[in-house]
């Protein structure tokens, strides 16, 4: 693609192209040992409270047999929840991984053994489900591409990178019907003067891609995120950044590692909502991390892991979940 290219395809093809992308080749794990941790990673308590909801929601429709896993990172996530299930239990269902990374799924496959079918998309997943699925997924909607976004001269500009990885800025062409999908391109008093925002148009037409196929279950939503405009309060620069041996980069530092470090933006929760809610979904429960650990567990240990993902200062409120649920 010619310079100037949107940051949408530089982050697209920095995370996922299939010969030089960071999940495609360069992820060698997830967790301590990788380039970042998740709260599956962090503490066991987190699959005990996944279990917690599956158990609840197999409860409400026990004729729904399968559990789909979109991004399963090292599958040590689903390893937890079907060991906390039991033998007999966990035997009940049918279990399914979405990932597209190669590198992942082949650590998937040495720990979870063969028990699991594997797909590279929802839909496909979905469909050999007859439409009846538990799906849930852990920090896999911040790594969608995202449309880069400033305000400039009294008006939202797009992002674009040059050939020298320098920002430059075009006028953001989207009209009426497509700027009304996002919160933030709506009124906003309190805008900073060249305030950046991440607009996550991948994610609403990923949900809009699979939900045909998805008839009844539930699923779960876990990511870091806020609603808008709180998503943007003292942050004039967004919420980009990356993750490269643990540490956290940001500013133009990003564009000096394309695919060798995880990017990511926080989730606008306002507008992931009302694409589910436009969707005919129902929204089940909404809140922090802290929140649904505390929904599904009845006694929360008192260790460091524990207090690490509960913190309500960091993780435990940093991470919102939502759980929705169709054919009810």
């Amino acid at each position: 693609m010619p310079f100037p290219k949107p940051f949408s395809d530089f982050m697209a093809r920095a995370l996922y192209d299939p010969e030089r992308g960071y999940y495609a080749r360069q992820i060698q794990t997830v967790g301590a040992r990788g380039d970042f941790s998740t709260s599956a990673t962090l503490s066991p308590v987190f699959a005990q409270a996944v279990t917690g909801w599956l158990k609840k929601e197999a409860g409400l429709r026990p004729d729904v047999r399968h559990v789909i896993e979109v991004g399963a990172g090292s599958g040590v996530l689903m390893a937890g929840v079907k060991k906390n299930l039991g033998w007999w239990q966990r035997r009940k269902f049918h279990w399914h991984i979405v990932e597209t990374s190669p590198v992942l799924r082949q650590q998937q496959r040495t720990l979870l053994g063969s028990r699991v079918t594997w797909h590279e998309d929802l839909k496909d997943a979905l469909i050999s489900c007859e439409g009846a699925a538990f799906i849930y997924h852990n920090e896999v909607l911040d790594a969608f591409p995202v449309t880069l976004l400033q305000w400039h001269e009294k008006a939202w500009h797009e992002v674009y990178i040059n050939s020298e990885r320098r920002e430059v800025l075009q006028p953001l062409e989207w009209g009426k019907d497509k700027r009304r999908h996002f919160s933030a391109l709506g009124a906003w008093p309190s805008r900073a003067k060249t305030q950046k925002v991440e607009v996550h148009d991948s994610v609403r037409q990923w949900l809009e891609a699979w939900a045909p196929a998805w008839k009844t279950g539930a699923m779960l939503t876990v990511d870091y995120g806020d609603e808008f405009p709180a998503l943007y309060y003292r942050r004039p620069a967004g919420t980009l950044r990356a993750y490269l041996r643990q540490h956290r980069i940001e500013g133009f530092e990003i564009y000096l590692h394309p695919g060798r470090q995880d990017i990511t933006a926080d989730v606008n929760f306002t507008d992931y909502r009302k694409w589910a809610k436009k969707l005919g979904w129902s929204e089940a429960s909404y809140g922090t991390q802290a929140d649904f650990i505390h929904a599904h567990i009845k006694e929360i240990p008192s260790t460091p892991d524990v207090s690490f993902i509960m913190d309500s200062g960091g993780a435990g409120e940093a991470f919102k979940h939502v759980v929705h649920r169709v054919g009810h």
